[in-house]
């Protein structure tokens, strides 16, 4: 029996940050459709959201923190 996976964009906050981050990769999925996330991926993170496919984040949360040097 093959296991089944699919592509999906994880956005999450690590324990000890207040930055969002994302990661895209392949998951396996359970017999009803849900991704199933490794423990060991889980570690440290809290999860925000499992989005189906790869997802282009043009602006997040926390980004205007930093100073742009390139704004006019």
């Amino acid at each position: 029996m093959s296991t089944k996976t699919e592509l999906v964009t994880i956005i999450y906050y690590c324990d000890k940050s207040i930055e969002l981050f994302h990661h895209i990769g392949h998951f396996e999925t359970s017999n009803s459709g849900r991704i199933i996330l490794p423990d060991s991926f889980k570690k440290g993170k809290s999860i925000v959201a499992v989005c189906r496919g790869e997802v282009d984040i043009l602006n997040k949360i926390g980004d205007r923190i930093l100073p742009n040097e390139d704004v006019a």
